[in-house]
């Protein structure tokens, strides 16, 4: 047990690294795309709270490393609200951001259309499923989290099918990021940080070049569903 926690404090600050360049990029961004600052600032401080999940994933899905030990201490860390407003901005206009798009409003009649009567459960839909599953299934909470918000695309789908392409690009957009940024910091700055700090007993232990394919799976489905989520709410469509 010594030797494997000397082993994980020398991973202190992996978390924290990899969270800070997310956020650098997240900076990047911002500085570049005047017209998606409001956005962006809004989605990523309505995501930061997310960060204060934490204990539901530790240590079901992984112990890691964290300034001044709090994820052994109280299982909330200060790396993870970085990591979700981080996230939470750059999810919500990597495709905008990339592709030259803009924002209208949707038209009223439109807003009345039969599909979206279920506008508000199509929104709440990715919470409500994660609860269900956390507290009903034996599924490990990162299993739970993918299932949640793959549903909250497929509800977003069908209420909003003009956003289809906004939700799979951005999606597809966030997951190269994400690996990107995984691999260098998780795979190439830190060896053995992935062994030593996801629980592989309760996860597939599939790697996809060093990366557990959980973490992808996550990425993907979060771009995917985050990629649309202010137009969702709002009320704007893509031209």
């Amino acid at each position: 047990m010594e030797k494997s926690m000397g082993l994980l404090m020398n991973f202190q600050f992996a978390y924290l690294i990899g969270s800070l360049l997310l956020l650098s990029l997240w900076a990047l961004i911002y500085v570049l795309k005047a017209q998606i600052r409001i956005k962006m600032l809004l989605v990523s401080l309505l995501t930061a709270p997310l960060g204060l999940t934490e204990p539901f994933f530790i240590p079901s899905y992984w112990s890691p490393p964290t300034l001044f030990n709090l994820a052994y201490k109280i299982h909330f860390d200060i790396e993870s609200i970085i990591f979700s407003f981080a996230v939470g901005g750059i999810t919500a206009v990597i495709y905008e951001a990339i592709f030259k798009v803009k924002r209208k409003k949707l038209p009223n009649h439109n807003q009345h259309q039969s599909r979206h009567r279920i506008h508000a459960i199509a929104l709440a839909s990715p919470i409500v499923s994660f609860l269900l599953l956390f507290l009903l299934t034996p599924l490990n909470v990162i299993y739970c989290a993918i299932i949640a918000l793959i549903i909250g695309v497929i509800a977003t789908w069908y209420c909003r099918p003009d956003l289809l392409q906004a939700m799979f690009t951005g999606g597809f957009l966030f997951l190269i990021v994400y690996f990107v940024i995984f691999f260098i910091t998780f795979v190439l700055l830190t060896p053995g940080y992935i062994q030593a700090v996801w629980n592989f007993s309760n996860i597939s232990g599939i790697l996809i070049l060093g990366v557990p394919v959980e973490e992808l799976l996550f990425a993907g489905s979060l771009g995917a569903m985050w990629s649309s989520i202010y137009e969702h709410f709002k009320w704007y469509q893509y031209s």
